[in-house]
Formats: C-alpha cells, sequence, structure tokens
C-alpha cells in the first residue's frame, strides 16, 4: 500500500489531470494536445516588444502590425513565422479567421479602433493602459465587449502584485479608519510638455518607412509632425493623454481599487503652461467621491513638478526626494503610504505602528490572490480557463475613464466640473463635454464614429 504522502504514479497522474483541467478542458479532445491560441500583435517595439515576449509565453503569434517598416522588419526577425502589416485592418481582413486574441501597444489615440475591431470580430484582446484617450471611447469599448462576451484585459500590471490586495484588505479592516483624503503623486511628465513640447513640433515630410494615415488612424488629418512618433505623442492632446493618463491606471489603481472610488462627482484642475495642443507641464487635479464604504472621499493628484508635502509621520530614513510616485492615505485614525508606482508595500505611518498593528491584528486574506504574472499571459490563462482578467474592461474603463474625467478637468483649469455619472456628461459644462468624444473621423474609419 502507498504512503499518503508519496501516491503511486497512477494517483499522481489522476491529480495532474484534475489539477490542470481549468486551464485546457475547453480545447482538449480525446487523444488530442491541447490546442495553442494564436495571437496578432498590434504595435510591436517600445511596451509592445514586451507585450509580445509576455504573450509568446502562452500562445503563439502569427501576425505582427505596426505602422513602422524598420520596426517591423526587426520584430519579424524575431518571429519569423508571423506575417507582418502596416496597417490593422488589413491585418484582420487576411488574418481574422485565425486569430484569437490580439495585443494593442500603440499610442493612445489608436487603441480604441484597433480594440473595437478586435472586439467586433470575436477576438479577445489585451490592450495598453490607458484603454483610450476619451471617455465615449471607453465607454463604447465596454458596450462592445459585454455585447460579443470576449475575454479582456488592460495592460496595467501593478493590478496583479500583492500589495494591491494587502492594501484593500487592510483598509476594509479599518487599519486608519474612515478614509477622508488621499494624496496621489507622479513624476510624469518626463518628456516635454506645455509650449516645450508644442514648440518643438514642426511639420516635416514623412519618412518613407512610416504609414502616416494608418498612424493618424480615426484621428483629423494632420501633417507629420517628428518626434510624434515613437514617443512625444504623449504630450499632444490629440494623440496622448497627459501625465494622469500615462500613470493614473498605475498609481490610482490603489485608491480606485481598495476605496471603490467609481466615477467622481465634482472635479477641478489648477496648471501650470497648457498649450492649445499639449498637456500641461504639471498640474494638480482635485476629485470628489461618494463611496460605499468610507462615504465622502477626497483625492488629489500631482504630477510633474507638483507633489505633496511631507507626511510628518514618515520615518526620517525615508528620502522623500526619491519617491517619485506614490499614494497617501489619510483616515480619521491614521495614515498609510504607498512609495512607488504601484501599491507594492502598503505601510501605516509611523512604519513601526505597522509592524505593532500586524502582529496584534494578524490579519488573513481575504481576496483571491492573482497567479499571472504580466496581464498578457493571464488573458491567455483566462481564454484557456474560461474566466475573466483581473483588470478586464468591467474594471479597466471605470479606471481609465477615471484619468480622462481628470483630463478634461485639466483642458479646463479653473472650472468646477459637476459629472453626472448615470448620464455620463457634465452638469454645468458644454465646454467639457465636447472634450467627451471627438467630434469627427477621417474617411475610412467611420466604425469609430
Amino acid at each position: 500500500m502507498n504512503h499518503p504522502l508519496h501516491p503511486s504514479r497512477r494517483d499522481f497522474l489522476k491529480a495532474a489531470s484534475l489539477s490542470a483541467a481549468p486551464l485546457f478542458f475547453p480545447h482538449i479532445l480525446r487523444g488530442q494536445a491541447p490546442k495553442r491560441l494564436q495571437f496578432g500583435a498590434i504595435g510591436v517595439e517600445g511596451k509592445g516588444k514586451i507585450d509580445i515576449v509576455n504573450t509568446a509565453a502562452g500562445a503563439e503569434i502569427v501576425a505582427l502590425c505596426d505602422v513602422d517598416r524598420v520596426r517591423l522588419e526587426r520584430a519579424k526577425a524575431l518571429y519569423p513565422n508571423a506575417r507582418v502589416f502596416q496597417d490593422f485592418r488589413e491585418m484582420f481582413e487576411t488574418m481574422g479567421d485565425r486569430l484569437d486574441g490580439v495585443t494593442v501597444s500603440t499610442p493612445d489615440h489608436s487603441h480604441f479602433p484597433a480594440a473595437l475591431e478586435a472586439i467586433r470580430r470575436g477576438k479577445h484582446v489585451c490592450v495598453q493602459k490607458p484603454l483610450v484617450n476619451r471617455v465615449w471611447e471607453a465607454n463604447q469599448l465596454l458596450a462592445a465587449a459585454r455585447e460579443k462576451k470576449v475575454f479582456t484585459n488592460m495592460g496595467n500590471q501593478g493590478h496583479l502584485i500583492e500589495g494591491l490586495r494587502l492594501l484593500k484588505e487592510y483598509l476594509a479592516l479599518g487599519v486608519i479608519g474612515r478614509v477622508k483624503e488621499i494624496h496621489v503623486w507622479t513624476n510624469r511628465p518626463i518628456w516635454p510638455q506645455g509650449s516645450k513640447a508644442r514648440d518643438g513640433m514642426v511639420p516635416a515630410q514623412v519618412p518613407d518607412f512610416l504609414n502616416w494615415d494608418a498612424w493618424l488612424a480615426q484621428c483629423p488629418e494632420l501633417p507629420y509632425l517628428p518626434g510624434l512618433h515613437p514617443f512625444a505623442w504623449r504630450a499632444h492632446r490629440e494623440f496622448g493623454s497627459g501625465a494622469m493618463g500615462d500613470m493614473g491606471c498605475h498609481t490610482l489603481d490603489g485608491p480606485f481599487f481598495s476605496c471603490d472610488l467609481g466615477d467622481p462627482y465634482r472635479i477641478s484642475a489648477d496648471v501650470d503652461d497648457l498649450t492649445e495642443t499639449t498637456f500641461p507641464a504639471s498640474s494638480t487635479i482635485t476629485l470628489f467621491h461618494k463611496t460605499p464604504l468610507f462615504g465622502e472621499v477626497k483625492l488629489v493628484w500631482y504630477d510633474g513638478s507638483r507633489k505633496p508635502e511631507r507626511p510628518a509621520e514618515l520615518d526620517e530614513s525615508e528620502d522623500w526626494a526619491k519617491a517619485k510616485a506614490g499614494a497617501l492615505y489619510i483616515g480619521e485614525e491614521g495614515k498609510l503610504i504607498c512609495i512607488g508606482d504601484h501599491a507594492g508595500k502598503p505601510r501605516l505611518l509611523p512604519y513601526a505602528k505597522h509592524e505593532d498593528w500586524l502582529l496584534k491584528k494578524s490579519p488573513q486574506p481575504t481576496l483571491t490572490r492573482a497567479t499571472a504574472k504580466n496581464p498578457q499571459i493571464e488573458l491567455v490563462e483566462a481564454i484557456l480557463a474560461g474566466n475573466q482578467c483581473g483588470s478586464n474592461f468591467e474594471y479597466a474603463v471605470p479606471l481609465s475613464r477615471y484619468g480622462l474625467l481628470g483630463n478634461i478637468a485639466v483642458l479646463t483649469p479653473g472650472k468646477v466640473l459637476e459629472w453626472d455619472s448615470a448620464a455620463q456628461r457634465f452638469k454645468n459644462s458644454e465646454e467639457a463635454n465636447r472634450l467627451l468624444k471627438r467630434t469627427a473621423v477621417r474617411k475610412g474609419w467611420e466604425f469609430c464614429a
């Protein structure tokens, strides 16, 4: 008889097959190997290169798409069996029947048409943060995903970490009492914004390796501006999302998740060096919420050269100048801080209080822990198992929308905007409402209207 700690080979194989069933059963037929999902990648360098590597760990890369032919050729050398395209519309027309899903790792403005076309064709998607750069587009993606019942994920990798769940569990236990204020900061933009960015955008001849029409996607016709590709688009109001769009889906993920913030009902912003074409050099955005757990919560966002004052309770050993990003939670009974772009290590202030609380309380996990290492493999595993990802569009759209509403306040500085979440409109500003959606799309991109 086998000892229970040393099962027989038959028992071991039986247990292994049962444990693997949730991942692979949907694609197994008797006598066949599990199906390997086939993915296309829209955007192949920068973050896109990392996203492809992540996806390739669990799926086959069969299509590569990028508006830049030079980048495309470099990616093709790494994935020689994949077909290449400079326009994702052609990729879907040619490869649509083969693709199970796609990654979208392009400038913010072109996330929407690429993801929407994929979803309408029934393809699963992992889209980089923020999902889009217009509120209307975010809501359209959520509606399309619900209709097609596809699996979705956003590339905010911090949503997978342990600290995010600890933060939510700590605050739910009342570690600082009822949360009243949250101060969130980032050192972005680390690229030029304001007048410096605007003055550097001088029209020029389109390089022969760049498909400028596909790069513009649904946006209004515009002369080629050197630097927009591959990076300076972040500063441009038409194509990027500024500092809050770039980092909000990371640094705001902790407050949004742990405090169940939802849409704010009131927003205002103070900015420095905002121009007609670019986001400001720095800004402070104030948002008010009515939350189910804590009631009224005020959140203040700082970017550029702005930052909250050093908390008096912070240990002297902590170099505040090196704390480039983070979130400070102020409750009725104390303070808690997370230093960094993600909620990696939530700690009570002062730190000695945190260690004492852990010893006395010994908090037990109440939330499911993520097992995937990155959003792309999380999507692959979710498709195979029939489970939605942690940052699926039901969560990612409200989180992205949160930052986009902040951006509208940035573009209408000095005004107190009243937001009607049910109607998805501002109650007191038609100027702000005009920023919710692009007023027109170019010919050939009518599906984005």
